[in-house]
């Protein structure tokens, strides 16, 4: 996507989550979503995991739950209320792009994302998920989970969102083959889950192998 397209995009992301923060931060988490999170949790506890950074944090609630657990946490989000309400809850906060993020590389042993990346085009997902395998440790585990579909594009008219939101419904071939282009694969399972989507779980590992590629967000 084009550097004009993109910051669009990211203007329309940032105003239909700006105005929605306290209503979101009220919001209870379905049963699923909790499942989802335990389940990485205690993989991680397993794995030996220490800190972890969660991209598209939102209000936090995901954040705070793992900060609890004893991970030492770092949340970043694109929007300045939802980073607002993260701080609210003496979270590590961020206002940052997956894109731009200016972590150093390998600075986390996790990274945790929860219907995030659905909201970046299959043009940049792959710059994105290389900027996610630079700030995690070799062997760093990876949760990422995105509702999935038909594979399309493009601003959702049934969205009620205020401006409508930009998603990308990846097939479940699409995003494990973005998925593995980039991480060594774990986990996927998918899940029908509330108003009927599919849900796409991947846990991944960054390959203890692989270089960095010494700036984060930058391509190999």
């Amino acid at each position: 996507m084009t550097g004009h397209r993109r910051h669009a995009m990211l203007e329309q992301l940032r105003r239909a989550y700006d105005t929605g923060a306290a209503a979101r931060d009220q919001r209870p988490k379905s049963a699923w979503k909790l499942a989802e999170r335990s389940a990485f949790g205690k993989r991680l506890v397993r794995h030996g995991a220490r800190s972890l950074l969660e991209i598209g944090a939102g209000t936090g609630q995901d954040s705070r739950y793992f900060q609890e657990q004893g991970f030492d946490v770092v949340a970043t989000d694109l929007t300045p209320a939802m980073v607002a309400a993260c701080r609210a809850k003496g979270l590590d906060a961020r206002l940052m792009d997956v894109l731009a993020m200016d972590f150093p590389v390998a600075s986390f042993d996790a990274v945790y994302t929860m219907n995030c990346l659905l909201h970046v085009p299959n043009a940049d997902l792959p710059a994105a998920l290389t900027a996610v395998g630079d700030v995690l440790r070799p062997g760093g585990l990876f949760f990422l989970g995105v509702y999935g579909g038909d594979g399309g594009e493009g601003v959702a008219d049934w969205d009620d969102h205020d401006p409508p939101r930009f998603f990308s419904m990846r097939t479940d071939e699409q995003i494990r083959r973005y998925a593995t282009d980039v991480f060594d694969l774990v986990d996927f399972h998918t899940l029908v889950v509330d108003g009927g989507f599919r849900f796409q779980s991947l846990t991944l590992r960054r390959p203890a192998t692989v270089e960095l590629s010494g700036t984060p967000g930058v391509a190999r």
